[in-house]
């Protein structure tokens, strides 16, 4: 054994030990074993191609409803557009109305509800995926198709609330500052994320997972979003800065990107969290063999949830490893 792979194994020992060093670890190793990054690259492309088609018609559809309010109208825009740091005044600029009556308006609800669709399919496959659900007890059609219907309605709704009292506190913050606007807009967002992420995941997760299970990864994908929007100033301001030499406008596309693909990956995260606590998957071992009790719990769920037919049957065994054996399993 060589001193590099002697302290590997010493540092693993000892994370083993830890619960404090245990359990993040154990999170991380899920989240390889999930490929989670790729899940979460996947959301953000369905993102990106939705979120265009989206603001149009928001744009659209707030020049008709508050044609008489534009002080009003101008707050909830800018809120909408507040979401996107760095990047959302150029969106703002760029984004105009659409024919309001025209052809234009419905091909951009189309797209909108294609990309949300797939946005809500591929919530679908992630959440499953990193519950270990098997493809055989996962929703099929038409059950998964009502359920992203479902959860883009919800979450649309609720996007929609938390941008209206965002633009509604930026409108009365100038009156109630003394008792505190910005802090309670904040509170109540933040309160109403929670309910939007748990319900989200509640219809993006196959029934078998219990919904009290759900509610950690909600509750800590709220704070996450939460905390994105104070720091996605510098977050996406470094990207830009970093790629606009070389890309010109084209790094404006890529800060969003970026920022799409953050938020997904930090909401993954929550959710393996909350896996790792409620299936209790921790200690995890770095180097292996040899393997914990928890390596082989994660690795009979991994082959179970390549179950494609009910009549599928998957028998797994892990082998121990010989004398002198590097160990493996089948």
């Amino acid at each position: 054994m060589n001193p590099l792979e002697r302290t590997a194994r010493a540092f693993d020992r000892l994370q083993q030990r830890v619960p404090w060093l245990a359990f993040p670890v154990a999170v991380w190793k899920k989240f390889g074993d999930d490929q989670a990054g790729n899940l979460a690259a996947l959301i953000a492309y369905y993102g990106f191609a939705s979120l265009f088609p989206l603001l149009l018609v928001l744009v659209t559809v707030l020049d008709i409803v508050l044609r008489n309010n534009p002080s009003l109208r101008t707050h909830l825009l800018n809120s909408a557009f507040g979401q996107f740091p760095v990047i959302g005044p150029q969106l703002r600029s760029n984004v105009h109305s659409l024919d309001q009556t025209g052809v234009a308006l419905a091909v951009g609800l189309v797209l909108m509800l294609l990309g949300a669709r797939g946005v809500a399919n591929a919530a679908q496959n992630a959440m499953n995926t990193v519950w270990g659900v098997p493809f055989a007890r996962r929703p099929g059609f038409p059950w998964a198709e009502l359920r992203s219907l479902a959860l883009i309605i919800v979450v649309g709704t609720g996007l929609l609330i938390t941008t209206t009292l965002s633009g509604l506190a930026a409108g009365t913050g100038n009156v109630l500052t003394g008792v505190g606007a910005e802090a309670a807009a904040v509170a109540v967002s933040l309160g109403l994320n929670i309910v939007l992420f748990w319900f989200g995941f509640r219809l993006a997760t196959a029934r078998e997972v219990a919904t009290r299970s759900l509610f950690l990864g909600a509750l800590l994908a709220a704070i996450v979003w939460q905390v994105l929007q104070v720091l996605g100033g510098y977050i996406v301001g470094h990207e830009i800065t970093r790629s606009s030499s070389l890309y010109g406008i084209f790094a404006v596309v890529l800060g969003l990107l970026a920022w799409l693909y953050l938020q997904a990956q930090f909401t993954l995260y929550a959710m393996e969290i909350a896996v790792v606590r409620v299936r209790r998957l921790w200690p995890r071992g770095l180097v292996q063999p040899p393997l914990t009790r928890e390596d082989r719990e994660a690795y009979v769920m991994y082959a179970e949830t390549a179950q494609r037919r009910p009549e599928q049957v998957i028998d797994v065994h892990i082998k121990e490893p010989a004398e002198g054996d590097g160990g493996g399993s089948e």
